[in-house]
């Protein structure tokens, strides 16, 4: 999955928010980080402010 892809799905997902859609984004953070890094994960998270959003966090570096 691209990072544009997943930055795409990832929008809709936190514009729905709930339990179900936290798990969801999730699984695209997931796909994100085997692909790319944890480094690309944890940027989308603060790029779409997922951690707002469903309360994720970042790895610190």
């Amino acid at each position: 999955m691209t990072l544009d892809k997943a930055r795409q799905l990832l929008k809709v997902q936190a514009d729905f928010g709930g339990p179900y859609n936290r798990h969801s984004a999730k699984l695209i953070l997931d796909e994100v980080t085997r692909e790319h890094g944890r480094k690309a994960a944890d940027a989308l998270i603060v790029e779409l402010k997922l951690n707002e959003v469903f309360d994720f966090t970042v790895e610190r570096s």
